[in-house]
């Protein structure tokens, strides 16, 4: 946590005057039970640097719908498979906005967007457009050729290393690459948008929504901005808008192109410039759309793909048992292609344990309550976040056997999916807030471990143990290595 003793003093000595504007519960609610807090902090001093962890720590002494209070603010916590599906499909619609934080405001052109956007007509159009156009089927096909060609350079740059790999940053660079001409059009070099890089950037924009921030727990010390992230928001959202306002000029003075070469940028300018779209749709729309589809393109898949690969380091059975399918799905003379995909049926049981495992948000996004309600006989107060705990799902001794174990083969023959319709594995979340790109970033993970599973065999360097791998996490919007992973490539194919 971003919060140091001293600025916990300060503020607690500021808020001293206040308490009563503390969200004390009624004493004639029914809450959901929760660990004792303290006054004006609330809950605050249980969390660490990993607080999925330590919600899901907790979660075994309070049960899986669990009171806790962060400052100002309520928090129901939600830690099993049934109460998840509670408030993600029961009381969906009551739950389906996001609260309104100073992250939101100043990072996405003021909650334009769709993953931070309050639930309303503007974001029910908003994500229909999403779906529809810019993430169909046909328009996630039309980019399969520039797929393609991507994945070929990635796989032709580890076959030129000699000695270890830096596997995140690669898994990165080709994530990246991707992202940009699906979005773009066109490769940018990681310095055009800022001396950081997109990847250092995406990664600074997760670290600054997920801080806790003392103006969003006590609205009332927001004008004092004692951390100092409203002034790196803002700074953040400023380097973003400029290249996106460059990205846009660039589209305009390029005019029209065929329709097979249009990205996402086109097919939004296309949009806003017909005037059809049945909501105001202008400049500020595009870039919070352009944002999210980096985020979405870019960081999930890599993060994933860095776990995967990091899991089957760990379990060299599975490994092989992955590469003895692809060999006979696909030979040892060619890489797997697209097509390809849908036949690798072990590959997809890889690719959701790795999710059970590492969860791509391991708290998803927080939900936000519009009014007062009732789920499973408690009182839910109206503006509580939900916070819903994949890890801990994903660790449900109840649900799972074994649950810290890496076990693929849990899911031979299970009709449980990644889409939303189960409730024990949600890396994409479900219901109305599910995440409109799932086809896509599955077709990215699946592609980048395929070409590495099924083109190299692997070796730690310096004659490492599999089990001395380091597994520590990097809390986040979503969940990634703390430390890259590091590996040497030997190709395999006979091409």
């Amino acid at each position: 946590m971003e919060l140091t003793w001293f600025w916990l003093a300060v503020m607690a000595i500021l808020a001293s005057s206040l308490v009563s504007l503390a969200t004390k519960p009624k004493k004639e609610k029914k809450l959901p039970p929760g660990p004792k807090g303290l006054p004006i902090l609330g809950h605050l001093h249980m969390l660490g640097k990993n607080p999925h962890q330590d919600l899901h720590r907790i979660a075994k002494d309070h049960g899986p719908i669990m009171y806790m209070r962060f400052g100002f603010i309520p928090n129901i916590v939600v830690s099993s498979p049934e109460a998840a599906e509670l408030f993600l499909k029961t009381h969906d619609l009551v739950f389906a906005s996001r609260p309104p934080t100073e992250a939101a405001k100043y990072m996405t052109w003021d909650q334009s967007d769709v993953l931070f956007g309050a639930y309303g007509p503007y974001w029910r159009n908003m994500r229909k457009l999403c779906t529809l156009e810019l993430l169909s089927t046909h328009k996630t096909n039309s980019f399969r050729p520039m797929r393609r060609e991507e994945i070929s350079l990635f796989v032709e740059s580890l076959k030129e290393a000699s000695g270890p790999v830096d596997l995140s940053a690669m898994v990165s660079s080709v994530s990246v690459n991707m992202s940009c001409r699906l979005v773009f059009g066109k490769k940018y070099d990681e310095k055009d948008i800022d001396e950081r890089g997109f990847k250092a950037l995406i990664k600074e924009g997760m670290r600054l929504v997920s801080a806790p921030n003392l103006a969003d727990l006590f609205p009332f010390l927001g004008v004092l901005d004692l951390q100092g992230l409203r002034r790196k928001m803002k700074a953040y959202a400023k380097v973003f808008d400029g290249f996106f306002e460059k990205v846009i000029e660039d589209h305009v003075r390029a005019g029209d192109r065929p329709d097979q070469a249009k990205d996402i940028v086109d097919t939004m300018m296309s949009i806003m410039q017909s005037g059809d779209s049945e909501f105001q749709f202008d400049r500020r729309h595009v870039k919070a759309i352009m944002l999210d589809m980096l985020l979405g393109a870019m960081d999930s898949p890599s993060s994933t793909s860095e776990w995967i690969l990091t899991e089957l380091l760990r379990n060299p059975a599975v490994m092989k048992k992955l590469q003895k399918e692809m060999e006979q799905v696909v030979g040892l003379k060619r890489m797997v292609e697209e097509s390809d995909l849908d036949q690798l049926e072990y590959l997809d049981m890889v690719l959701k344990e790795t999710f059970r495992l590492h969860p791509v948000a391991p708290l998803l996004i927080p939900h936000y309550a519009r009014e007062d309600s009732k789920v499973n006989g408690y009182d839910i107060p109206k503006d509580s976040r939900i916070i819903i705990n994949t890890y801990a799902i994903g660790r449900d001794p109840n649900v799972w056997t074994d649950p810290e174990k890496f076990i693929p083969e849990r899911f031979s023959g299970s009709e449980v999916d990644v889409w939303g319709h189960h409730f024990q594995l949600l890396p994409f979340g479900a219901g109305r807030r599910g995440c409109p790109g799932i086809q896509l970033g599955l077709i990215h993970v699946r592609l980048i471990v395929a070409q590495l599973v099924h083109c190299f065999d692997w070796q730690l360097p310096n004659d490492m143990s599999p089990m001395d791998l380091d597994m520590h996490e990097e809390f986040g919007v979503s969940l990634t290595r703390a430390n890259h992973l590091m590996a040497i490539p030997t190709f395999r194919l006979q091409m």
